[in-house]
């Protein structure tokens, strides 16, 4: 296996020898491509987090702007920071779990660290904003790190006709250089292979995130734990011929456990009751091989 991998996300240990985390996916954007995820009212955001914790949820990540590659253009930052204020102060102030704050932009995140967020989910890979590694740096907040299409942070040159997941590591490789420049501790960063993500190769798309989910374990020498996001997504969609998201449950379930037994350590989740009972399953196989991570526990504190 190569040496171990941990973090402390939001106060939150994750890694190997750790149990596999299920985070809460929530939206409070009208745009989001998943309807089932949106919380339109702060009485409805706070029935979702709350029914995510009870059904074993370790973090809520919210989110304020749709952030998928086919959507619309993005909202002005003060609306997105608004949102994202509001939102988080509410679920911090009723949860005691961390909090997430899934945004690429600087300003939003100062907003959603102001109010209590822990933890900010970047899906630009660093490459959205210059000022929000330093950001981070300064804060002490954890980073989830994902892995963008095309340029990012460090990495001028297109990713062309590569292998997927020498390119999602390149890419990953990238975004923690800027964020090591910045001072953002290590100890403090998860990485994101950016499923569903990556549209612009010369592999196909659906293709692309299956051979990246496969080869998982590669990522591994990057030396972070990796929290992987397949929750409906258009791939699903593509490989079982379901066009509604609202429909791609049961082939959500299966892309989770086939993350967690290629080593994943957060699962990102809009079902999060059916999605922890698939990761145990999934762990305990993963854990029944002579070559897998030790057994899980709640980890040590940090």
């Amino acid at each position: 296996m190569g040496r171990s991998v941990h973090a402390c996300l939001g106060g939150l240990a994750v890694g190997d020898g750790v149990d596999v985390a299920v985070v809460g996916a929530i939206n409070v954007s009208p745009e989001s491509f998943y309807a089932g995820s949106v919380a339109a009212s702060a009485d409805a955001l706070l029935r979702a987090a709350l029914a995510m914790r009870q059904a074993g949820a370790a973090l809520i990540d919210v989110g304020a702007m749709t952030t998928a590659p086919y959507g619309p253009p993005p909202l002005p930052v003060a609306e997105e920071a608004d949102r994202l204020a509001r939102a988080v102060d509410l679920l911090v102030a009723k949860l005691d779990l961390p909090v997430s704050a899934d945004t690429a932009r600087a300003a939003a995140a100062r907003a959603a660290l102001d109010a209590g967020a822990r933890v900010i989910n970047d899906v630009s890979g660093l490459a959205g904003d210059p000022e929000l590694a330093p950001l981070l740096a300064r804060r002490g907040a954890g980073l989830i790190l994902m892995a963008a299409e095309g340029p990012t942070a460090g990495a001028a040159a297109p990713d062309g006709a590569g292998d997927p997941v020498e390119v999602v590591a390149a890419r990953l490789a990238a975004g923690l250089a800027a964020a090591r420049a910045a001072g953002v501790p290590a100890d403090r960063i998860v990485l994101d292979p950016g499923i569903g993500f990556f549209r612009r190769q010369a592999v196909a798309w659906p293709e692309w995130d299956c051979r990246v989910l496969a080869g998982l374990g590669r990522l591994r020498a990057l030396g972070h734990p990796l929290c992987v996001g397949v929750s409906r997504k258009s791939f699903i969609g593509a490989l079982a011929g379901e066009p509604d998201p609202a429909r791609r449950l049961p082939g959500s379930l299966a892309a989770a456990a086939a993350a967690v037994l290629e080593g994943a350590h957060l699962i990102r989740a809009h079902d999060v009751a059916e999605t922890a009972q698939a990761v145990r399953v999934a762990e305990a196989i993963r854990r029944a091989r002579r070559d897998g991570p030790p057994a899980g526990g709640a980890g040590p504190p940090c």
